[in-house]
């Protein structure tokens, strides 16, 4: 497709790389375009053409990971950066989010994580695409404020995340799911089963989901989540 958002990957080991260049390739609208191993083999295709996006290793090995940072920052500001690394130092976490970069998922990560990530960041970019202005509400949506209300900008609860519920809704749209456990869920979204739990109890509420118990073997009947 030609209307993809590219993907410039910075990581010194290939394997690693390799590793993050199936996961971004398995969302819908992202294209790997090139991946660096280095400092100078990333500014030289950065020279070349800049992306959409850079998913980037704090630790390369011919230059600090902050000084490889800051450079791409103030060199290539239409390149949003997501920082991947397994630095979680407060202080380096610090200095990553105070120079901006739209998030940051440390090593090791799982497939659900990283996927939601990129999701995230493909609803910032469509909500933004051809807009003039925002509004307060529309900004919190985008950096997560909620206030001191007990429902975010959305109108959600606290705890349940607008890109978490999407993911989940699209799940029971698209994949025309007929039943599911919290269980089943949280090893499709990659959270733990009381999370996945808490949004299939939301969808229950809201009167999109109904419940029945199944049976196993052994051990209590577990509720399973089905559209209505």
């Amino acid at each position: 497709m030609n209307d993809d958002y590219t993907v410039l990957i910075i990581e010194d080991d290939f394997r690693v790389a390799e590793v993050n260049r199936h996961y971004v390739e398995k969302v819908d609208g992202f294209r790997v375009t090139g991946i660096a191993r280095s400092a100078k083999e990333a500014i030289g295709l950065l020279e070349k053409s800049v992306p959409d996006l850079i998913l980037l290793d704090f630790y390369i090995p011919d230059t600090d990971g902050a000084g490889l940072f800051h450079e791409i920052r103030s060199r290539y500001q239409q390149a949003d950066i997501i920082a991947v690394t397994a630095a979680n130092e407060a202080e380096t976490v610090r200095e990553l989010l105070r120079g901006g970069v739209f998030d940051l998922i440390l090593k090791p990560f799982d497939d659900g994580r990283f996927k939601r990530t990129l999701e995230s960041y493909r609803a910032y970019r469509e909500r933004l695409s051809g807009r003039v202005g925002l509004s307060q509400e529309e900004i919190d949506g985008f950096t997560g404020h909620r206030g001191r209300s007990d429902t975010d900008a959305a109108g959600l609860p606290k705890g349940i995340d607008p890109i978490t519920l999407n993911e989940i809704n699209r799940l029971f749209r698209e994949e025309a799911i007929g039943g599911i456990t919290a269980a089943e869920l949280s090893r499709q979204i990659g959270t733990s089963r009381s999370t996945a739990r808490r949004y299939l109890e939301y969808l229950v509420s809201e009167g999109l989901l109904t419940t029945k118990s199944i049976y196993g073997t052994v051990g209590r009947p577990e509720r399973q989540y089905l559209p209505k």
